[in-house]
């Protein structure tokens, strides 16, 4: 597989995907697998003592330590896939550190997962990601839940002060946000502040005395405390 870097001045400057992958071969690069196994197994045999050689026994039971080694490692990678597989379609939360110390968290969805060298990756807005860098998976519903809030806190945060709203200015905006509130669930009301409730009721309150005194020709504006059903 390929890899496109950008290049500044010569050198290669890596992204945090690239960054993070680095470390993550460079992490696997500190741990013993099975070819160095294999290789200091080979060269212990061929530079044995040769007035002392290793016992039959001794060679069986280092071949039978090899093989657990290798079937551990064989178990963890499947563990390690179906792990990766199961987070496709997923929202996720990935942080990674730099090489120079930074800390980057990124969301979005597992799109796929890519398989190599015995390492599965995953691949969140088309970049690849060990599972080492997976920092929460989100519910979608919570994620939907959560963006609906936002939105609509922000919607009541932007509008003027209350005595300063007119209907023809403000009037269908607060009517968008109010009909927003009252189309969310029960489970994504929740998330929206107490206080941000009762900011936007006092605005369609508000908004609904504005609205009579001109249906009633009257030239005076109204005062919080009017009941708009008088």
């Amino acid at each position: 597989m390929s890899y496109i870097a950008q290049v500044v001045d010569g050198k290669i400057v890596e992204s945090s995907t690239q960054e993070s992958l680095s470390s993550s071969k460079k992490a696997s690069g500190n741990t013993l697998d099975k070819e160095a196994f294999l290789q200091l197994l080979v060269a212990q045999m061929k530079y044995q003592d040769p007035m002392e050689p290793t016992s039959n026994t001794e060679s069986v039971s280092q071949y039978a330590q090899f093989a657990q080694v290798e079937t551990m490692q064989n178990m963890s990678s499947n563990m390690d896939l179906q792990r990766a597989t199961s987070l496709v379609g997923q929202e996720v939360h990935i942080k990674t550190t730099g090489a120079s110390g930074e800390t980057t968290l990124l969301t979005g969805r597992v799109d796929y997962v890519i398989y190599e060298n015995g390492t599965p990756y995953l691949v969140v807005n088309e970049g690849m990601y060990s599972l080492d860098d997976l920092y929460t998976v989100s519910d979608k519903e919570y994620i939907t839940a959560y963006d609906k809030a936002t939105e609509l806190v922000e919607g009541i945060n932007k509008l003027p002060v209350l005595n300063g709203i007119t209907v023809q200015t403000d009037g269908e905006t607060i009517d968008g946000l109010n009909e927003a509130y009252q189309n969310m669930s029960d489970y994504e009301k929740t998330f929206v502040a107490e206080e941000k409730k009762t900011a936007l009721q006092e605005y369609v309150d508000r908004l609904a005395l504005l609205r009579k005194n001109e249906q009633s020709g009257g030239n005076e504006t109204p005062t919080e405390n009017e009941d708009p059903q008088d």
